[in-house]
């Protein structure tokens, strides 16, 4: 009797058992450490802006100290010249005063046959002119007050401007940042939704291949308990 030839198995891979897992594992890590990277470079990017701002706000406050330190010593510096020019009317009135009275004094000195009724009337000129120069002062004065409550006003309309200014700017870059947090806190909540899909699907697919290994599995059992059930037999054949 002839021997019959051994059937080969048609799927000898199946032999080495179930895949091995830790290479879709290890890709996973890889793609979230991806992400996490990515996260982290724009959070500092992001915290790069912010200090940028700030120190451009404290840049625009020193700008607007060092104009203002200008103008106060513009001020004083036209003040001086304006206290120089008064100084010297004064000096120069005074000048012209003792020009008069030596004049007035030589007139006097010229004149002594004159009546006491002439030195009555000069007596009143200068009273008239002392009464003038105090009207002048008086209105130099009243001007000068009201130079000063004029720049006191625009001092402080400047200043209201200022912190007008620096409030809006605080405003701004508060609802700035709210912005940017509630951005964030989306884009967060759209990649873990994101990153709980992809997951879902790779245990999905990670079933369906485990699945699909496990019915390889149970046709090579059948097909290995077929070809033991035939080797019996033939040797059984053999024997009778």
């Amino acid at each position: 009797m002839r021997k019959k030839k051994k059937k080969k198995i048609s799927n000898p891979s199946l032999i080495k058992g179930i895949f091995p897992k830790s290479l879709g594992k290890a890709y996973t890590d890889y793609k979230k450490l991806q992400e996490i990277n990515k996260l982290k470079k724009i959070k500092l990017e992001e915290r790069e802006e912010t200090k940028q701002l700030i120190q451009e706000r404290k840049d625009l406050k020193l700008r607007q100290e060092r104009v203002g330190k200008e103008e106060e010593r513009s001020k004083l510096k036209e003040e001086e010249l304006k206290q120089k020019d008064r100084e010297q009317n004064i000096k120069d009135e005074e000048q012209r005063k003792k020009d008069e009275d030596l004049r007035l004094k030589d007139s006097d000195l010229r004149r002594k046959d004159k009546t006491q009724i002439q030195k009555d009337n000069e007596l009143k000129l200068k009273e008239e002119e002392q009464k003038r120069k105090d009207i002048d002062l008086k209105v130099r004065e009243e001007e000068q007050k009201q130079k000063e409550q004029k720049e006191r006003k625009r001092k402080k309309l400047e200043d209201q401007k200022l912190r007008y200014e620096e409030q809006t700017l605080k405003e701004q870059e508060s609802e700035k940042l709210k912005e940017w947090e509630l951005k964030f806190d989306e884009e967060q909540k759209r990649k873990e939704s994101a990153e709980r899909l992809k997951d879902k699907q790779i245990k999905l697919k990670d079933l369906e291949i485990q699945r699909l290994k496990d019915q390889d599995m149970q046709k090579f059992k059948e097909e290995l308990t077929q070809e033991q059930v035939k080797q019996a037999q033939i040797k059984k054949d053999e024997l009778n």
